[in-house]
């Protein structure tokens, strides 16, 4: 069925990234003209998106820019038809090192680009948030009236920035949902992520090294996660809404961890590293999403299994071990 975003002006910020990445890929498939915005460096470096072919590529613009510069986001937000944000620092540990720069991408980056929606009249803005605004459940599974908690500079930074986005809509009718995707994981995401570390290590090193093994995440495929945006930007009414996307499914990092060594076939032994543990009120010990308001309001269901989107991830990790350094789980 066709897409009612087909022909539609689409920004993605944060393009060059991981799940930005992948969105912007379905994006161009399903007919739209999409301007992506990629953080500038001094290599001219659009990260993934480098890696797709060059007929792809020839669909899409980019921009190299910045996030905090208010004058570049004005620049690529205006004229746009939907605009999805999801450029932001993603990492914890590093959040721990540089929470003020932490803060001012994710937090002024996302005001900048609510400003200019608000002044152009963008139709529709989709803002992405996280699960570790949620911190450690309260209650499971999680839903979208669950408290806020910023256990670390990062989870505080994107409450900041969903509340900004609230804060638009109640104050200018700005047209903007928040998204919130569970633990997402597939092709293509750093090894700062737990399960690209658990698999580069299972792939190449004797033993693997990891933090905590019983904390509990909800994962989701990363095409699961995409097609919950993409039905985002396609549904009508959700002004002022807030969609977590998860499977409602969870599973402890040890049992990830002996899932990728199975699948994988190998042996390798498992190792606590206390350098890879968060502080102690700063780990996020379960999180596990009710989905029900994305399958009531927007029609989105995931469809990977926990055990199939491993083997598609692990396979693009097998294929492209060169471009990975094993477990780099700081950065």
């Amino acid at each position: 069925m066709d897409s009612v975003l087909d022909g539609q002006k689409v920004l993605v910020t944060g393009a060059g990234g991981f799940i930005g990445s992948h969105l912007t890929e379905r994006l161009v498939s399903i007919g739209c003209e999409v301007t992506a915005l990629v953080r500038y460096n001094s290599m001219n470096n659009w990260t993934f998106l480098d890696e797709f072919d060059e007929s792809l590529k020839r669909r899409i613009k980019v921009v190299a820019g910045d996030l905090a510069d208010e004058n570049c986001v004005r620049d690529v937000v205006k004229k746009q038809d939907c605009v999805f944000h999801l450029g932001a620092i993603i990492s914890i540990p590093y959040s721990y090192k540089h929470p003020r720069h932490t803060w001012q991408v994710n937090v002024t980056g996302t005001m900048n680009v609510l400003s200019a929606a608000r002044d152009f009249g963008t139709p529709k803005v989709l803002v992405t948030s996280t699960s570790e605004v949620y911190g450690t459940a309260q209650y499971t599974p999680i839903d979208e009236k669950h408290p806020l908690q910023g256990q670390s500079p990062y989870s505080a930074s994107k409450i900041a920035a969903d509340k900004m986005a609230e804060a638009f809509y109640c104050s200018y009718k700005l047209p903007v949902t928040v998204v919130r995707p569970f633990n997402t994981f597939g092709p293509r995401q750093s090894t700062r992520a737990v399960i690209p570390t658990i698999i580069t290590q299972a792939l190449s090193s004797r033993t693997m090294k990891l933090g905590d093994l019983t904390t509990i995440r909800d994962f989701t495929y990363v095409a699961d996660t995409v097609k919950g945006f993409v039905k985002a930007a396609e549904a009508e009414d959700i002004s002022g809404e807030v969609i977590n996307l998860g499977t409602g499914s969870e599973v402890s990092i040890g049992e990830i961890a002996q899932r990728v060594i199975k699948i994988i076939g190998s042996n390798i032994p498992i190792e606590q590293d206390s350098s890879r543990l968060r502080p102690e009120k700063s780990e996020v010990r379960r999180l596990i999403s009710d989905n029900s308001k994305a399958r009531s309001l927007i029609g989105w269901t995931p469809q990977y299994s926990l055990d199939d989107g491993l083997r598609q991830t692990i396979e693009w990790f097998r294929q492209n071990q060169s471009k990975y350094h094993p477990g780099r789980y700081d950065v």
